[in-house]
């Protein structure tokens, strides 16, 4: 079974597009989706989790139409908004008595010891909390009730390196259970390189990129060299390229260039920086 399957969905809006897009998340698996601010993020996990409607094309979380049977799957989906919403003068310990009637499968003793592991206090009132602490408290909600699908908007957001890394460690766990899955967006590219499966790409509403990630590692790397090297290669090898006072940066295909260039390794925020620039430059 799949965790998600988006077919041609569209949602329009007066000033955005949110265009034709068609991606698939495996069970078992993490995918991150990356973009800059405005691409679509946030209004495609809105869509996903049934937080709005798209004026056309489907979309199936854990083998349900999330327009006609939602209500069987809420139960095992997790959600983190890339904002907290819990009343300002509750505390963490207040918040698990509402969460008891509000899921079936609430486990309190699993709320408190992420609320640990995250260093939460459970008295302390949410309008006290900084932003990272809210971050965390939605986290530590998304995971206490058995969910089977988390999906995840900027959840390191505001999190210093150390904390960002016990959340990843913990959303590994996570997926450690193959009947388990991930959508996560971030704009810190490196924890989505050390966690994900596969990546998708979203630019001005459109999907540029999905494909597993160690695919996108393996085809692509960078090349640096003079400017008449690079326009001397074959047609279709240079992905995207930036020229400097000392000589040309291309991300490149790997197997297209001939022998006796460099390469380097590329990552996945290269391939997603040149794959911006040529589609703003009309070539992607």
């Amino acid at each position: 079974m799949t965790a998600i399957e988006i077919k041609n969905l569209t949602k329009r809006y007066k000033d955005f597009t949110l265009d034709n897009i068609n991606l698939t998340l495996p069970t078992g698996c993490v995918m991150g989706l990356i973009g800059e601010n405005g691409a679509g993020k946030t209004t495609t996990i809105k869509l996903i989790s049934g937080l709005t409607a798209p004026d056309s094309g489907e979309i199936f979380v854990l083998g349900q139409n999330n327009k006609k049977n939602f209500k069987q799957v809420k139960e095992d989906i997790g959600v983190v908004l890339d904002e907290a919403y819990f009343p300002e003068a509750i505390s963490a310990k207040q918040v698990s008595n509402i969460m008891k009637n509000t899921f079936r499968n609430w486990d309190e003793t699993a709320f408190f010891s992420y609320l640990e592991k995250l260093s939460l206090p459970p008295k302390k009132a949410f309008k006290d909390f900084s932003r990272g602490m809210k971050m965390k408290l939605s986290i530590a909600v998304a995971l206490s009730h058995n969910a089977k699908l988390l999906i995840l908007d900027e959840p390191t957001s505001g999190l210093d390196p150390v904390v960002r890394d016990e959340i990843l460690d913990i959303f590994f766990d996570f997926i450690k259970d193959e009947q388990h899955a991930i959508l996560i967006s971030s704009h810190i590219v490196s924890d989505l390189e050390k966690l994900c499966d596969y990546i998708a790409f979203l630019h001005k509403g459109k999907l540029l990129i999905c494909e597993e990630k160690d695919k996108l590692l393996e085809q692509h790397a960078i090349l640096k060299c003079r400017k008449e090297d690079l326009d001397n290669l074959p047609s279709g090898v240079v992905k995207g390229c930036r020229n400097g006072e000392y000589g040309t940066e291309a991300l490149v295909r790997r197997e297209a260039v001939p022998a006796g260039f460099k390469l380097e390794r590329a990552t996945i925020e290269d391939i997603f920086l040149y794959s911006v620039k040529s589609a703003k430059e009309g070539k992607a």
